[in-house]
Formats: structure tokens, sequence, C-alpha cells
């Protein structure tokens, strides 16, 4: 009980999640385990949520606010729990993502986060997550809600060949990965291309980078290494990545030509294999 009294709900979002659970739970005159059961988990998960020890779900947060007739109030609120458990680092990039009208990128090693499946998200996440794995992996999904808004911003995405060929998790994830690829292809504003290994020597050498285009602000070019990522909107900078990028379409298959590469590979490489006993295995 003490760590619920000494709960400070402007210490982070968690926290202020956990003191409005806790305070409107209390007037509804209900347990932790009896809303637990309402909502279909544990007490226990309610109290670790309360005293800021456990990320929310989404699906959980929906659930809540119907329990307990708050109008979307923790579905809300999740949203900035789950934008604050992304590296410090990365949360400005990830808000003006959340804002921009255009967003293009080249990815030379992975598939960018807002086309990511779960399974993928956990593979890429686990290498190197010092953190709870679950919430890191929620932090990165809820990013990909701002391609069901009413009005998406048009996505851009330039894979090297290398992110399809590269197996993170094993070939289920992959395959479902390469699915999802495929099924985002086909909207209206998502593009894919690959950049061939036929390609050969070009100006993506250095890296990753993406250019986010906004209605009313400055484009913003982004990059990252190994230890944080740097964004700016030097009108220099976002030039070069702009003709960066150019050059890199040029160089890609076609949207078309791409998802045949994309469906061969999955076939390929990432299809059911027959094991000895004829059954198929991943």
């Amino acid at each position: 009980m003490a760590n619920i009294r000494n709960l400070d709900p402007g210490a982070s979002p968690l926290d202020y999640y956990g003191s409005e659970l806790r305070r409107l739970r209390e007037e509804a005159g209900l347990k932790q385990g009896e809303l637990g059961g309402i909502v279909f988990c544990t007490g226990s998960l309610i109290g670790q949520i309360e005293t800021a020890h456990k990320v929310p779900t989404r699906e959980l947060s929906e659930r809540l606010d119907a329990a307990l007739g708050t109008d979307g109030h923790f579905g809300r609120l999740v949203g900035l729990v789950l934008r604050s458990q992304l590296p410090s680092w990365f949360q400005a990039y990830a808000e003006m993502e959340a804002r921009a009208s255009y967003i293009s990128t080249y990815q030379a090693q992975l598939v960018y986060g807002l086309l990511q499946t779960e399974g993928y998200a956990r593979a890429v996440l686990g290498v190197r997550s010092d953190g709870d794995l679950d919430a890191n992996v929620a932090a990165r999904l809820e990013r990909q809600r701002v391609l069901e808004r009413e009005e998406p911003p048009l996505v851009w995405v330039v894979l090297s060949e290398a992110v399809l060929r590269q197996e993170m998790g094993g070939r289920d994830v992959m395959r479902t990965q390469l699915d999802r690829l495929l099924d985002l292809q086909g909207r209206d504003w998502v593009k894919i291309q690959v950049l061939p290994f036929e390609a050969g020597a070009h100006v993506g050498l250095d890296g990753t980078f993406n250019l986010l285009r906004f209605d009313n602000d400055p484009d913003v070019v982004y990059t990252e290494d190994f230890v944080q990522g740097h964004m700016t909107a030097n009108p220099q900078a976002v030039r070069e990545g702009s003709l960066r990028y150019d050059h890199l379409q040029a160089a890609a298959l076609s949207v078309e030509d791409s998802a045949a590469l994309i469906a061969r590979v999955m076939e390929e490489r990432y299809a059911c294999q027959p094991g000895a006993d004829g059954r198929d295995v991943a």
C-alpha cells in the first residue's frame, strides 16, 4: 500500500495513468480483484498498473473505459504512456512522425517501424531491450496508429533487398512480415520499393535515413547511429537527403516489381519446408 500512497501523478504519464486508475476504481467502489474480473485480467495486474510497475496496453485501456464508464479517458492516456516508453532521444522524432503528411524512408537493414509486425518488432527489440520488452513492443506498435487515421500520411519506403533476406525471429515471423508488406502495398498511401543487390554501389551506402514533410512546417531529415538519433530542418541537409532519396528511388525496382520480389523471397526463403515425416515445418 505504501507504493500506492507515494505515487506522484506528475512524475510521468505512467504514474498519472496509475493514479487515475486507482482514483476512478475507488470512486466506482471496486476492489482491484473485482475490476480485474470485469476487464479479464488479474487484480494483481490492476495493482501493478496503479503503482506504475506495469505498462497498460491499449486493449486493456479500452476495457477499463467500458467498465468504469470513463468515456475514452484511459484510451486517450495510454497513447501518452506508450510514447513515454520510447527511448528519450527518439520521442521527439516520434512526435514529428505522427504529425507528418509525407514520410519517406530508406531502410538498409530493417523494416521501417511503422510497417513492422508484432513478431518482427519483438525479435528486433529483443536483441537490445534493456527494459520491459512487452512495453517496448507496444510502444512501437502504437506508432502505427498514424496509418489508421482518416487522413493518414503518404508513406514511401525504399528497402534494401537485404531487409527481405535478413531473418529476424525465424521463418514464421519473416513470412508474416513480408506478407504484411504486400498487404500494405495495396493501400493507396503506402508505397514500397526494393533496392536490389544488382543495383551495386548507391547513394544509400552511408545508411538509413528518413525525410518528414509537413503541411505548414519545414521539412526534416532524420538519421540514426548506434547511440541516438539526429533530426534537423537545416535546408542544406534536407536538400541533400531529398537528392539521395530521389537517386535511391530511381535505382530501386518499381512498386509492382518490388511486390513481385517480396512475394518471391517469401516463397523461396521462408515458405514451409517438408520435414522428414512429410509434415510442414518452418
